[in-house]
């Protein structure tokens, strides 16, 4: 008897402990979800529940009021953090309690960047993508390929990303065309929208006779523009690169400074779109630029499938013999995000 009363209570404690750690979420349509909060990050809030094996992803616009009793890491517009609770603000929509070194604050949802729960696993702050793009044509046996893999870490203080795209490209009476674009690096925040940066960039194409293009930079920047559906930045600082060609001339290394662009626009409905530009001044070679523009358009699909645009141009005012000044690849596919 001890032990069936014994058993009760616990499984008494397990149910409460459980129930006290539902989240519950209101929609701009007066629905009500009870789950747990997994994440919200560019404008998508991620939530799961016990009567559905796949998470909801709902976007954030069409949240009205969110509470819960977990712990999480809370990011505001004005580049500011807080670790707090989350409450819904009596008779007011899309306002919520969190905590201020002690102190209740009322922050609108609007100006809420992420969300991430302490303690949350590896895998929930992953997210990636993976999209091909085929063509074939029977006139002159074209045949062309073209994939992208990329992949984006939130942490507290900082964020990892990296991204790996090829465009192979054969045809019957020309030159088989090549090209990679590669990238790792992360951001690491600082108070009031400033960061810190560093990043691999890897190029290798035909038109340019590159065989391998390394550059490794690092740098600062600030986010004039930081939301839950934009951001606008620009960052600047030093590189070094290394080139690797082809043909038979030699290789360069070369000392540079960058400055670059950044824009994101998320919550265009279901699109989204992407843009990235930079430019590289050498410093050990007189007169020598560079020029690296990518443009990415991303429309969701159900079921985590998308369609994707994207645009890469690469230019070189002082190219080696033989090459082109600039490069371009023009690419669309379809593809899967996990997480």
């Amino acid at each position: 008897m001890k032990k069936v009363l014994l058993l009760i209570f616990i499984t008494s404690l397990v149910h409460t402990a459980v129930f006290a750690q539902q989240d519950t979420l209101k929609l701009s349509n007066n629905d009500v979800i009870i789950g747990s909060l997994e994440k919200m990050d560019r404008s998508i809030l991620t939530f799961s529940t016990s009567y559905d094996d796949s998470d909801f992803k709902i976007k954030w616009g069409e949240v009205l009021g969110l509470t819960s009793e977990q712990e999480f890491i809370i990011s505001i517009s004005d580049g500011e953090r807080y670790t707090s609770k989350i409450s819904s603000v009596d008779g007011k929509d899309k306002v919520v309690s969190i905590d201020n070194n002690g102190t209740p604050m009322e922050v609108s949802l609007d100006d809420i960047v992420f969300i991430e729960p302490i303690g949350g696993n590896f895998l929930a702050r992953l997210t990636v993508d993976l999209d091909l793009g085929i063509t074939v044509t029977k006139a002159n046996d074209f045949q062309q390929i073209t994939s992208n893999l990329s992949a984006s870490y939130l942490a507290y203080k900082w964020r990892a990303r990296g991204l790996y795209k090829t465009v192979l490209s054969r045809q019957d009476g020309a030159a088989d065309i090549n090209r990679m674009d590669a990238e790792l690096g992360g951001d690491y925040y600082l108070p009031h929208d400033w960061f810190a940066n560093a990043k691999a960039v890897f190029l290798s194409n035909d038109e340019q006779l590159l065989d391998l293009r390394s550059t490794y930079q690092a740098g600062g920047g600030y986010y004039f523009i930081r939301n839950n559906s934009m951001f606008f930045s620009a960052n600047a600082g030093i590189a070094f690169t290394k080139e690797n060609f082809s043909s038979d001339a030699p290789d360069r290394n070369s000392t540079e400074g960058y400055v670059a662009l950044g824009f994101n626009k998320y919550a265009i409905g279901d699109l989204s779109i992407q843009t990235a530009a930079a430019v590289y001044p050498s410093f050990s070679q007189s007169g020598r630029y560079r020029i690296d523009f990518n443009y990415d358009m991303k429309y969701d699909l159900p079921l985590d499938f998308y369609i994707r645009l994207g645009l890469s141009y690469n230019y070189d005012n002082q190219p080696v013999e033989g090459a082109a000044d600039s490069d371009y690849v023009f690419t669309t596919s379809f593809g899967w995000e996990w997480n």
